[in-house]
């Protein structure tokens, strides 16, 4: 498979900035349920709002190794956030998936979820981990052939979509690098919605 077709593979080998934009438009599924990503936060050991910051711990063990597994962590002691580790092995980076747009197991994740508006499904990176169901016990698992698929893009979405970019958000420490990307045009994206992404609509 081409083009499009490889667009979550030639993302893994990004640097993580970069990778956090390509995986925009890709998708993620977890048993019966999966959805687009639509929107994507990139984190480096460079920068303090990175838990690779720190260095190499027994809970930021897994985003140094090699690219294409899972970081998944609790934030705030409530929600298990998933993440895509990039780059090399010793490298501490990884792009969090902050949204997705629903596809497959729509009602299985309105069970978990409850009887939410489609575009509230997923809008969040706690709301997407439960609504498919992905906890801590996946953290470190692979993200190609694992329990959590990174997919390509839905037949027919050949297209890498266009972004809006700004800062990240939620966060208190390097609040100001522009490493949020957004599909431009989604009603799926995370609140508050970044300046002009349904500009025209």
């Amino acid at each position: 498979m081409t083009g499009a077709g490889e667009r979550h593979l030639r993302a893994l080998e990004l640097p993580v900035v970069e990778a956090a934009q390509a995986l925009v438009g890709c998708t993620i599924t977890h048993g019966d349920t999966s959805g687009v990503i639509v929107e994507t936060e990139a984190y480096h050991e460079i920068e303090p709002a990175c838990h690779a910051f720190a260095g190499v711990t027994p809970r930021t063990k897994p985003l140094f190794e090699a690219p294409g597994i899972a970081y998944v962590y609790r934030s705030y002691g409530i929600h298990a956030l998933l993440n895509v580790v990039v780059e090399p092995a010793g490298v501490g980076a990884a792009v969090l998936i902050r949204a997705l747009e629903p596809l497959d197991g729509i009602e299985r994740m309105r069970e978990r979820r409850g009887r939410e508006p489609l575009t509230e499904l997923c809008s969040g990176p706690g709301k997407l981990s439960q609504a498919l169901a992905i906890g801590l016990q996946h953290d470190a698992t692979p993200l190609l052939g694992g329990p959590i698929e990174l997919g390509p893009p839905p037949p027919g979405n050949d297209e890498q979509p266009a972004l809006i970019v700004g800062p990240r958000i939620g966060i208190t420490r390097a609040v100001e690098l522009p490493w949020r990307f957004c599909a431009a045009g989604s009603r799926h994206v995370s609140r508050p919605w970044p300046p002009g992404l349904l500009l025209g609509w």
